[in-house]
């Protein structure tokens, strides 16, 4: 008898837990595919460029990637799995809770986290170099910058791919 109260509860309490763990899916798929564009083409384009255009075209995607698009994937992956972790948890899909939770909290350390704590730094930092007349002066800013920025941006696309693995598992717990 209590069992199948507990699945009734359950069942009848994932009306709302199935639209937020979908939208923390939605937005972790966002967020990890961003930073695994970072990797995998745009700094590879850059570190080919002319140093004077990197260092350029960095500091003008630096500065237009705070927008209304953008904010949602990096600001909300974090509490909206956090959200859906504890709705599941509480309509007795604690699997699915764990999950989300547990991805949440990465995002929220190793995506956000990273992201505010060194590369946004670094960013504000590269903002404030005048572009160098010289190639060498150049290569040589944009060497100090690349690799460093490159590794931490690693860590967090692999944090966040773990993060939709997880948001993914937690969606795939929820089934009946």
């Amino acid at each position: 008898m209590y069992h199948d109260q507990v699945m009734v509860t359950r069942r009848d309490g994932l009306g709302l837990v199935l639209p937020v763990a979908f939208a923390g899916l939605l937005l972790a798929g966002g967020i990890f595919g961003f930073f695994y564009a970072w990797i995998c083409s745009t700094m590879w384009g850059l570190d080919a460029a002319d140093p004077r255009v990197a260092i350029a075209a960095m500091q003008a995607m630096n500065a237009s990637v705070r927008n209304a698009v953008f904010a949602p994937a990096f600001f909300g992956t974090g509490p909206v799995l956090l959200l859906a972790g504890v709705l599941a948890a509480r309509a007795g899909a604690g699997r699915a809770g764990w999950a989300m939770g547990l991805g949440g909290v990465l995002y929220l350390v190793g995506g956000m986290g990273l992201t505010i704590m060194v590369n946004v730094p670094m960013n504000e930092a590269l903002a404030l170099v005048t572009v160098p007349e010289t190639t060498e002066e150049a290569a040589r800013i944009w060497a100090a910058y690349s690799p460093r920025w490159q590794v931490f941006n690693t860590i967090r696309t692999i944090v966040s791919g773990v993060v939709l693995m997880l948001a993914g598992y937690g969606l795939y717990s929820l089934r009946s």
